[in-house]
């Protein structure tokens, strides 16, 4: 799907709430705390948001059915990777242009993301800095470590981190096992699982049954939101500061920031949300979603922090859940959801919302999302942009909450 095709039948569904619920823009601008120019491009489809989460505040605040909110999301995710394969495109392009010659001055998008005139302007130095930066995101993905090899769960603890491969928006794409050949032979890779790629080729991918590494390109991308919450107010982190030193809990959308910054851990549970989009008009067949666990911990003797008391509480969603204390932790879906196996396309993705919980352990994890499409097959790693996911039990550690209006945290009764 074009990227403008994309982005009109994102900004059609979006018009349609925005223009039945009654409201001006400017009305929903203060709410949302939105400049109204900036609505009128994401509802005409000038723009397309580069983050999921003001459109979900729009559509809710508009009165969204469940069923426009499940279908706002998959057009944004069209609308969303239309654009970024018309960037990348556009980029290849440009850093490839012996020279650039100056044309007449063209409009630029308030937003700072310029249209192709704007680029067109610029000069044969700034060309050569883009040249240069791709060349440095390249290094950065070869120098990753490699992917700890597959196996049975029980075998997988105390393994390093899994390594994911490039990245976009911050979501791990992951690195790739991919069949290659009917003669499997022994793997590189999972003997020397913390050696640094030698060359500068695309990350290998690993044959899931053990053969030849291969350069091939899955035909499916995972994106990955691993600080997904039930409710606004649901969500518990562990952190090793004294209440004084940690700052107000964040909204949603800004909680990887605020995790980052206070080296957080989630706590309880922790709600991964998996975006599964084919790459192509290709169908392609997610096989299953498995869980391995890097290790085990006793967990750490840190206080407790809740997002907010007094805000209201979602509606929790459970199709997929993953209890980490079991020996041999597995995806196991809910009440009325059904199971793997599903099939994606480029036009209609599949969001999976995978719930791990902890209580006697604190586990470092990740999952494999296993795939195959016509006569190829292979094993994406779903981690958290390079790094294993990390939840923790919480049991009988001090807890603080924030209520509303509150200026400061406090113990939480019987905490």
């Amino acid at each position: 799907m074009s990227e403008g095709t994309a982005a009109a039948e994102f900004a059609a569904l979006l018009r349609q709430l925005k223009d039945r619920s009654g409201l001006s823009y400017g009305v929903l601008g203060k709410r949302l705390h939105m400049s109204t120019s900036t609505l009128h491009r994401y509802c005409n489809g000038d723009a397309v948001p580069t983050d999921y989460a003001p459109v979900e505040r729009l559509a809710r605040l508009c009165k969204a059915s469940p069923d426009e909110l499940v279908e706002l999301h998959r057009r944004w995710v069209l609308a969303d990777g239309a654009r970024g394969k018309k960037g990348a495109a556009e980029a290849a392009v440009f850093s490839e242009a012996p020279a650039l010659v100056p044309e007449a001055p063209g409009p630029l998008e308030p937003d700072g993301a310029g249209r192709p005139d704007g680029r067109r302007r610029l000069h044969r130095r700034t060309a050569a800095i883009a040249g240069t930066g791709l060349a440095a995101a390249l290094g950065a993905v070869v120098l990753a470590m490699s992917l700890p090899s597959g196996g049975d769960q029980g075998g997988d603890e105390g393994r390093g981190s899994p390594v994911g491969a490039a990245t976009t928006k911050g979501v791990s794409g992951g690195p790739t096992r991919t069949d290659a050949s009917a003669s499997p032979s022994p793997s590189t890779r999972s003997q020397e699982p913390n050696h640094p790629s030698p060359s500068l080729s695309p990350t290998p991918t690993r044959n899931s049954a053990g053969g030849a590494e291969t350069a091939d390109e899955p035909p499916l991308t995972v994106n990955t939101r691993p600080y997904t919450w039930e409710g606004p107010c649901s969500q518990h982190y562990l952190i090793d500061r004294p209440a004084t030193d940690v700052g107000p809990p964040p909204v949603e959308q800004d909680a990887p920031a605020w995790v980052g910054a206070h080296k957080a851990v989630s706590a309880g549970e922790q709600l991964v949300k998996l975006t599964v989009q084919g790459t192509g008009e290709e169908t392609v067949v997610v096989d299953s979603l498995k869980v391995r666990v890097v290790g085990k911990d006793t967990p750490p003797a840190w206080n407790d922090y809740v997002m907010g008391v007094g805000c209201g509480g979602g509606v929790p969603t459970r199709p997929f859940s993953v209890a980490l204390d079991a020996a041999r932790p597995t995806v196991v879906a809910g009440d009325g959801q059904r199971d793997f196996p599903f099939k994606v396309s480029e036009s209609d993705p599949e969001v999976f919302e995978v719930t791990a919980d902890a209580s006697a352990y604190d586990v470092r994890w990740y999952l494999e999302l296993a795939w195959s499409s016509g006569g190829r097959k292979g094993t994406l790693v779903v981690d958290d942009d390079g790094r294993p996911f990390r939840t923790s039990g919480n049991n009988g550690r001090p807890a603080y909450e924030f209520p509303l209006g509150a200026q400061k945290w406090s113990k939480s009764v019987g905490g």
